[in-house]
C-alpha cells in the first residue's frame, strides 16, 4: 500500500497508454525543484489541473504541478489492486468495472481526514481516477444560457476540439465491440423510447439535444482502461524539462500582499516550505470546488465574516491589510440532488462487478483482451429531459441506468434508475469552513432542495415517467415491464416530491459532482483570475455553472479554455 504523504520525485512516464511495459524517467535538476522560481504554479494534479499545466508549459512556460496525494493509475506507479491483477502492470484504478469499489473507501487514494469534509480522490488525476468516467459534452444551451461572455458555446468550440483530439468520447467500451450487462438497457428502452416517446440517439453524434432523449452513455476509456487527463496531457507534459510534477504536497496558502502572490507556503513531510514564482508568475489553483475556494480562504481572500473568523481563531497567516475581500469565493456551490429508483423486471439479470472474485470467465476475457462486463462501468444507458419554468429557464433532468439493484433491493431481477436535477436549478449552497478549530472547507447544509421548486420539478418529471409504464405495485409487479420498488408506481407528484426531499438511503444523496462555487463573473473574471487578485487563478469545476450532464467533459474544456485564456493576458 502507498502512503498518501509520502515525498516522490518525478512521477513514471509510460509511453504506451495500453498493455506495454512501463518506462521510468527522472530528470536530474541541478536546484531542487522547491528553491527554484516558477512561472506557474499549478495546485492540483485533477481533472483540470493536468491539463492547464500541460498547456502552460507546452507555451514554454517553467510549470511547476503540485499534488497531495501519490499514485493512483498503474502508469504512475500505483500498485494497489486485487489479486486477480497480479502480473499485470494495472491498478484498480485502470479498470472500469471496478470503479464502485472505491467507493467502499479502504483505498489510499482518497483525501485524508482534515483535507475536505467531503468524497473527494487525493491522487494523481483527481476524481478522474475515482468517477465512472461518464465523458457526455455539454450542450451548446449550457454554455450560452448559463455562463458569462467569452464562455459562451462558440467561445469553448476551439477548446473543446482540442480536448476531443486528445481525449476521445467512445460509444463502444469493449474491445470486442460487443456490449455487456444489456437486459436493463433492454427494458429502459422499451420503457422510455416505445412508451414514454423519448428518442434513441447517439450523444455523441447530437451533444446538444437532451431534451427527451435516450442512449448508451459514452466514457472516456483508452482500449477497454481507464482514460482520462492522466494518460493523455500528462504524458505529454512530462517529456519537457520545463515541467515538473510533485506529489506527497500539501498547499497550505498562497503568499501574496493585497492578490499579488509571490508563491505558495507547502507541507512536505511534516515541514513547512515556501515555493517562489518567477517576476511575471501566476498561482493556478486546481485543488476542486471545494478545495480551491478553501485555500482561497485560507489565504486571507474571501467572505469578510470568513476572513474575521478564521483571524479571531489565530489560523489566519495574514494581517487584514493583505486581505482580498470577495464575497462570492464559495458561493453557489452545487451537486446534483439525486434519488435512486430501484426497478424489478422479469427479463432483468443483475450484474454486479467484484473487486476480489470477478465470474472466472469475465476475469479472463478482461486480462485476455480487455473485454466483457470489466471493460466498462455499470451505468448502461442514460437520458435527459428539460422541464420548462415560469420565468423562462429551464430545468434539466437526467437519468442514468445502473446494472444492478441498491439498497435493500437486491435480487438479482433488480437494477437502479438514478434521477438527477441538473442545469437551471435554483438550489445552491457554499464552500464553508467547519467550526472545529480545524477550519476544514466543506459544504453547507442548503445545497439540496433549498429552492421549493426543485424538488416539485424532479418529482413532476418522475411521476410523468411512472405513466408510462404498466401499472403494478411491489407485492404485485407487472408481467411485462418494469415495477419501481421502493416509490410506488401509483404515487402522486406530492407524494413523489415528499419522498425525494426527504433524507433516506436512495433520496437527498451526495454524487460528489460539486461545482460552481467560484463562478465566472462573480468569484473570477472571464481570465479565471480571483477578482481582487493580480495573479491568481482558479480552474476547475469551481468556475463553471452547473452542467446538464456529468461535470467531468465540462471541467477538462474548462482546463483547457482557462489556460487559453491565460496564455493570452501573460
Amino acid at each position: 500500500m502507498k502512503s498518501l504523504l509520502t515525498l516522490t520525485s518525478i512521477v513514471s512516464l509510460l509511453s504506451q497508454i495500453a498493455l506495454g511495459a512501463p518506462r521510468f524517467i527522472t530528470r536530474q535538476n541541478s536546484t531542487h525543484w522547491s528553491t527554484q522560481e516558477w512561472d506557474a504554479i499549478v495546485v492540483g494534479a485533477g481533472t483540470a489541473g493536468i491539463i492547464v499545466a500541460d498547456r502552460l508549459s507546452e507555451a514554454g512556460k517553467k510549470t511547476l504541478l503540485l499534488e497531495l496525494g501519490g499514485a493512483s493509475y498503474g502508469i504512475t506507479g500505483d500498485t494497489e489492486k486485487p489479486a486477480w491483477l497480479d502480473g499485470t502492470d494495472l491498478s484498480r484504478v485502470d479498470v472500469p468495472g471496478l470503479y464502485k469499489s472505491i467507493f467502499s473507501g479502504g483505498t489510499d487514494i482518497l483525501c485524508p481526514a482534515g483535507v475536505v469534509n467531503s468524497f473527494q480522490a487525493c491522487a494523481i488525476g483527481g476524481n478522474s481516477a475515482i468517477n465512472a468516467g461518464l465523458y457526455f459534452q455539454p450542450p451548446a444551451s449550457d454554455w450560452d444560457d448559463w455562463h458569462p461572455e467569452g464562455w459562451k458555446s462558440a467561445d469553448v468550440q476551439n477548446a473543446t476540439q482540442r480536448l476531443l483530439d486528445m481525449q476521445a468520447s467512445v460509444t463502444s467500451y469493449s474491445e470486442d465491440d460487443k456490449f455487456y450487462m444489456q437486459s436493463g438497457y433492454e427494458a429502459a428502452k422499451k420503457w422510455l423510447v416505445d412508451s414514454a416517446n423519448f428518442t434513441e440517439v447517439s450523444f455523441n453524434e447530437t451533444p446538444d439535444n437532451k431534451d427527451r432523449v435516450f442512449g448508451r452513455p459514452v466514457y472516456n476509456y483508452i482500449g477497454g482502461q481507464r482514460g482520462g487527463p492522466t494518460k493523455t496531457y500528462l504524458q505529454d507534459a512530462l517529456k519537457r524539462d520545463n515541467f515538473h510534477l510533485q506529489t506527497g504536497v500539501h498547499v497550505r496558502h498562497i503568499n501574496h500582499v493585497g492578490g499579488v502572490a509571490s508563491g505558495v507556503t507547502a507541507t512536505v513531510d511534516g515541514s513547512d516550505i515556501e515555493i517562489s514564482l518567477s517576476k511575471s508568475g501566476r498561482v493556478v489553483l486546481s485543488a476542486g470546488a471545494i478545495g480551491s475556494p478553501g485555500l482561497l480562504m485560507h489565504s486571507g481572500i474571501g467572505p469578510l465574516d470568513t476572513l474575521f473568523n478564521m483571524s479571531a481563531a489565530g489560523v489566519m497567516p495574514f494581517n487584514s491589510t493583505s486581505w482580498v475581500f470577495n464575497p462570492s469565493v464559495g458561493e453557489g456551490l452545487f451537486d446534483n440532488p439525486n434519488t435512486f429508483i430501484e426497478l424489478s423486471g422479469p427479463t432483468i439479470e443483475s450484474y454486479v462487478h467484484n473487486y476480489n472474485n470477478p465470474i472466472p470467465a469475465d476475469r479472463d476475457l478482461y486480462l485476455s483482451s480487455r473485454s466483457g462486463p470489466y471493460a466498462g462501468a455499470s451505468q448502461t444507458s442514460a437520458f435527459w429531459a428539460y422541464l420548462p419554468n415560469p420565468d423562462g429557464t429551464k430545468t434539466g433532468l437526467q437519468g442514468t441506468i445502473d446494472s444492478s439493484g441498491f439498497g435493500e433491493f437486491t435480487k438479482n431481477n433488480t437494477i437502479t434508475l438514478n434521477i438527477y436535477g441538473t442545469s437551471g436549478l435554483g438550489s445552491a449552497g457554499s464552500v464553508i469552513l467547519s467550526d472545529d478549530g480545524k477550519f476544514t472547507p466543506g459544504p453547507s447544509s442548503d445545497v439540496y432542495y433549498s429552492d421549493p421548486r426543485d424538488g416539485l420539478n424532479i418529482a413532476t418529471f418522475i411521476h410523468s415517467i411512472f405513466q408510462a409504464l404498466p401499472p403494478s405495485t411491489p407485492d404485485s409487479p407487472a408481467a411485462d415491464g418494469l415495477t419501481p420498488l421502493n416509490i410506488p408506481q401509483n404515487s402522486t407528484v406530492e407524494e413523489i416530491r415528499k419522498y425525494i426531499t426527504t433524507y433516506s438511503t436512495y433520496a437527498v444523496g451526495s454524487v460528489q459532482h460539486w461545482s460552481s462555487s467560484c463562478r465566472i463573473g462573480k468569484c473570477v473574471d472571464a481570465d479565471t483570475k480571483v477578482i481582487g487578485a493580480e495573479n491568481i487563478h482558479v480552474i476547475d469545476a469551481s468556475i463553471l455553472s452547473p452542467l446538464t450532464v456529468n461535470p467531468q467533459f465540462g471541467v477538462m474544456v474548462a482546463g483547457e479554455k482557462g489556460a487559453e485564456r491565460i496564455l493570452e493576458t501573460w
